[in-house]
């Protein structure tokens, strides 16, 4: 399977999540606004999140799918595979699950001073206590979503990609029914916006439950018939837990850079959080789609070319991630930063959320893209590492990364307010990739080729004539932002045409895309064992 088809499979599943997210924020803004009811529900949900990516996400990702797919293939014979391949991950669930559920039991039972501890302690008693309850609500997630990561992998591992990249969708369908009859209730029945918030965290754990039995549904029909047994503790589950846990220290980095961002978001005026919020929705976009599917797509085949030592392979498939992923995130972050008042404007402004409130959204979100980039290429280059079995190097950059970030915040945000927080993870994103490019080539893993530079650079003039076209077409339809439903999809598509028209127009006069690498990335071919370039990643 090529990588566009590799990256098209994931891509085009989270695409489809992330636009269901983003209508979920639009009518979320709509019915609730920003207001301390949001801020603490944003922060509630940001909780299980960061547990679920630094416990599940980061420990699978490194060491479960490797685990996994060696039992299942490693034998040579199918039903052996498979029958280690079930004992193996029956063993893994059967000690990760009980571990779950007590992370669940002391962390509601601690909850308050948790609150407290994320620089929201003085908030007034009745807004403290919605706090409170909102994450206890909605923690049993981490334990739903994180079974859920572990059947992901299984089913990845058989190359079975639609199941995991789609379970996102589940969560937020549920939420925007939930977020539709809670608007239904304040016209019809004086609900308030607390009540309309209680009902949506009561959403999110049912629709963990509904995504858990999605993902088991699919476990089965692939023949694995995960059960559970009397935990113990296999040579297998003990390697697990070694090499698992420098890449969950590598995703604590991450992850303590959310709880970092969240305590400074505390210090600030109420509706921070949910204006970062808003903002960071928009920018995930383009993150979600291009960074994470190429970064899950090219991991395998790195492996393998890693493993037969074939250098030209390796170089090759490092060297198409970049420059495809360039290719689509330079001019997606360019028309962000100059659109970002209207985008926000048109997507999330109405209801409870004022033009004002847009306004300042916009203004954080063009901080934001400027490290879109950066934090796309990390997605991309960790990969490298991972294939090697090196989970420290991105945990050492991830470190550096926070330890900035936490400075910056301290330098920005007295002046700044929610646009320093912005700023500040910026900064410590590039300061991230730039660590993690440097390894590579001091190590001698990989270095970008001369022709990939001149073809970046090229892409980054198609980028600015993109920007010039987009700075008069915006004020062009200045009327239209803020106006009716019709008029704002209007003025949304023809930003969009207007930038994707002058973008590709001429990024293929300047010679920014190689339309020989992008026939050969399209096209299958038989994987090469050893030497010669990789067309294509193996299936």
């Amino acid at each position: 399977m090529s990588l566009l088809k590799n990256v098209g499979t994931i891509g085009g599943l989270t695409l489809v999540s992330r636009f269901a997210g983003l209508a979920r924020e639009m009518i979320f803004s709509r019915v609730l606004g920003a207001n301390a009811v949001t801020d603490a529900w944003f922060q509630a949900f940001i909780i299980p999140n960061v547990f679920r990516r630094l416990f599940a996400e980061g420990a699978f990702s490194a060491a479960f799918v490797p685990m996994f797919s060696k039992r299942l293939h490693g034998t040579g014979d199918a039903d052996s595979g498979l029958d280690e391949a079930r004992s193996f991950s029956n063993d893994v669930l059967s000690v990760f699950l009980p571990v779950l559920i007590a992370l669940c039991a002391v962390m509601m039972l601690a909850m308050p001073l948790v609150i407290r501890l994320l620089g929201d302690g003085d908030s007034p008693p009745a807004d403290f206590a919605m706090e409170v309850d909102f994450a206890r609500i909605m923690f049993p997630y981490i334990a739903l979503v994180s079974l859920v990561t572990l059947f992901t992998g299984m089913l990845n591992s058989v190359s079975r990609f639609a199941p995991g990249a789609s379970f996102p969708i589940i969560l937020n369908l549920v939420l925007i029914a939930a977020l539709l009859f809670g608007d239904y209730a304040m016209s019809e029945w004086g609900w308030t916006t607390r009540q309309v918030g209680y009902s949506q965290a009561w959403a999110v754990t049912g629709g963990g439950a509904i995504q858990l039995a999605w993902l088991y549904y699919w476990t089965r029909v692939e023949g694995f018939r995960p059960k559970l047994l009397w935990p113990r503790i296999t040579p297998e589950v003990k390697r697990l837990s070694i090499i698992a846990l420098p890449a969950a220290i590598g995703g604590g980095a991450y992850q303590i850079n959310t709880l970092v961002q969240l305590y400074f978001l505390n210090q600030l005026d109420s509706g921070s959080i949910s204006y970062m919020n808003y903002a960071d929705r928009l920018n995930q976009l383009p993150l979600g789609i291009i960074g994470i599917a190429l970064s899950t797509a090219i991991l395998p085949t790195l492996s393998k070319f890693v493993g037969s030592k074939n250098r030209e392979g390796t170089d090759r498939i490092q060297s198409d991630a970049i420059e495809l992923s360039m290719l689509l995130t330079i001019p997606a972050a360019v028309a962000l930063a100059i659109c970002a008042v209207p985008f926000v404007t048109m997507i999330f402004q109405g209801g409870r959320f004022s033009v004002e409130q847009a306004a300042l959204t916009g203004d954080v979100l063009a901080m934001l893209v400027l490290g879109l980039p950066a934090y796309v290429l990390v997605k991309v280059l960790v990969p490298n590492f991972y294939a090697r079995s090196d989970t420290r190097t991105p945990v050492y950059a991830a470190f550096i990364s926070l330890i900035v970030f936490a400075a910056m915040n301290f330098a920005l945000v007295a002046d700044w307010g929610v646009r320093g927080v912005a700023f500040a993870s910026v900064i410590g994103a590039w300061i991230n990739v730039t660590y993690l490019y440097a390894v590579l080539v001091r190590r001698d893993y990989y270095a970008i080729p001369l022709k990939l530079v001149g073809r970046i650079a090229r892409q980054l003039v198609a980028a600015a004539a993109m920007g010039v076209a987009l700075w008069f077409a915006r004020d062009l339809l200045t009327g239209w932002y803020d106006a009716g439903l019709f008029e704002r999809a209007g003025a949304l598509i023809a930003l969009v045409i207007c930038a994707g028209a002058v973008y590709f127009a001429v990024a293929f006069a300047i010679g920014a895309i190689d339309k020989q690498r992008i026939r050969t990335l399209t096209r299958k071919s038989p994987l090469p064992e050893q030497g010669g370039a990789p067309d294509d990643l193996a299936r």
